[in-house]
């Protein structure tokens, strides 16, 4: 039977549509990532690492010839430039697919993903490579990929060839205390955080997982999230080379570049909850409250502070403040002759390890109330507010009658002084608070008062002053520490 033209057609249309169709259900059944970003494995198959710049100065950097020579290396190597905003005076990137300049800060013309450094990664692996490195040598990247891969640690480092190489150092992150220590590394070259230029590569999940995976300074802000996760870096003997014609080659731009970093170093510290930063040296460098500024806390509600409900303790800003208010205040009721001793929680710290509660956030003293006569700071604060000649700030509290020394007219940490007098032996005042330990107490317990180590000092204390705590807070109150109101949120209930 011979076929028709028209026959003819029909059977080639369908046969076409067949293989488009049987074309389609294959592509389907592909790999969801290979069809969207192309190959990732393999020197053949392309690029695993994508080489992502982030640490540099717009006023004067060497990005373009860091850029350069890792295309050298590898015509199709992805190249990402991350900076906040476009950088001036603009940067001489080559305009090629593989290179691309990501803009971080939102803007309104452009996509929410557009902001997002993910966006512009397709590879498994990236490499941060500090402005004034180069690539020098084919292969570098993809030795410290096979390093990474073999396991035993999250990260792997490369020094540059610079005035400052990358050196391993130990790292302690307590978000509870607020704290960062840096040490020596007890097992180089695995070790938790680098100091100096290098070039560190980790997979691409592993970094954008992170909070703040771009904050700068990168190697500040990478080695503390890092750290904190309990993720080893392993120092290679490999070494990336020096920009021939490095960056910040002046006095004036080197001093520019270390303000800003400075100031930048600073900023990330505080937003990432650091207040306090100890030095391999134990130099001690502080990014809280000071007196020129408001405490690190706002006004309490239900005596359990904010940072409480956070996991952490009190600010060691905060307790820095708190001790050197104490410390005066006492210094100054021993000069005039007023009796005083250490009360409430400021001598259950005292009792309990010779400090401030570690999440308390005001220290507490009796006072002989017939002795406020002899202190001129405490006379002049019966008229009104008094700021000594150290800027303490001497006052009566609105919330009854007690005195209040704040640390600073900024910075409301204070010393809540309680005027006490005996009536039939026993020692009572004329406020009391709804706290359990707002008690009467015999006078006995201050004849006589005993000195006890307290916030870096000796201060007064009732004598038998176990007996006197269980009085005020319940049997084993010193071996059984609790939150302020455990009914709001209790320190079991916390960890």
């Amino acid at each position: 039977m011979r076929l028709t033209r028209c026959q003819a057609a029909l059977a080639a249309a369908i046969t076409l549509n067949l293989l488009v169709l049987f074309y389609v259900s294959w592509l389907q059944h592909q790999p969801r990532n290979s069809r969207a970003r192309g190959p990732r494995r393999g020197g053949a198959a392309g690029p695993r690492v994508t080489v992502l710049v982030r640490e540099f100065e717009a006023f004067d950097n060497a990005v373009p010839e860091l850029v350069d020579s890792f295309l050298q290396q590898d015509a199709a190597q992805p190249v990402v430039v991350a900076a906040d905003t476009l950088p001036y005076p603009p940067l001489a990137l080559p305009r090629i697919p593989n290179v691309r300049l990501a803009l971080l800060q939102p803007a309104l013309d452009r996509t929410a993903a557009a902001s997002r450094p993910e966006t512009y990664v397709a590879t498994e692996f990236v490499a941060l490579v500090p402005d004034g490195a180069r690539a020098e040598a084919p292969g570098q990247l993809e030795r410290m990929v096979e390093v990474l891969r073999a396991g035993g640690a999250r990260l792997v480092a490369a020094p540059v060839a610079s005035a400052n190489p990358a050196r391993c150092l130990a790292l302690n992150v307590s978000l509870r205390d607020w704290t960062a220590r840096y040490g020596p590394a007890p097992s180089a070259p695995r070790c938790d955080a680098l100091d100096g230029d290098a070039v560190v590569l980790l997979r691409a999940r592993d970094l954008f997982n992170l909070s703040a995976p771009l904050a700068r300074p990168v190697g500040t802000g990478l080695f503390l999230q890092t750290a904190l996760r309990g993720w080893a870096v392993q120092l290679l003997d490999l070494q990336f080379g020096a920009a021939r014609q490095p960056p910040l080659a002046t006095a004036h731009a080197r001093w520019k570049a270390e303000r800003e970093g400075r100031a930048r170093r600073a900023a990330l510290l505080r937003s990432l909850g650091i207040r306090l930063v100890s030095g391999e040296g134990g130099r001690l460098e502080w990014f809280g409250c000071s007196k020129e500024t408001p405490r690190c806390f706002g006004t309490v509600v239900g005596d359990t502070p904010a940072y409480l409900y956070e996991e952490r303790w009190t600010p060691p800003c905060c307790l820095r403040a708190l001790r050197e208010t104490a410390r005066y205040v006492v210094g100054v009721l021993e000069a005039a002759g007023v009796r005083y001793w250490l009360e409430g929680g400021s001598l259950l710290g005292a009792a309990r390890h010779g400090d401030i509660i570690p999440w308390d956030y005001d220290v507490d003293l009796g006072i002989y109330l017939e002795d406020v006569g002899n202190c001129e700071q405490l006379r002049g604060a019966e008229a009104g507010s008094v700021v000594d000649e150290r800027g303490f700030v001497w006052e009566k509290a609105v919330e009854g009658d007690f005195f209040r020394v704040q640390y600073s007219e900024s910075n409301h940490l204070h010393v809540d002084l309680w005027p006490f007098y005996p009536r039939n032996g026993v020692m009572t005042k004329d406020t009391w608070l709804d706290h359990r330990q707002d008690v009467e107490f015999p006078e006995h317990f201050l004849q006589p008062l005993v000195p006890l180590s307290f916030a870096g000092f000796v201060a007064q204390a009732p004598n038998n002053y176990r007996r006197f705590l269980e009085l005020k807070f319940g049997p084993g109150v010193i071996e059984n520490p609790e939150y302020p109101n455990p009914a709001l949120l209790s320190l079991a209930g916390s960890s």
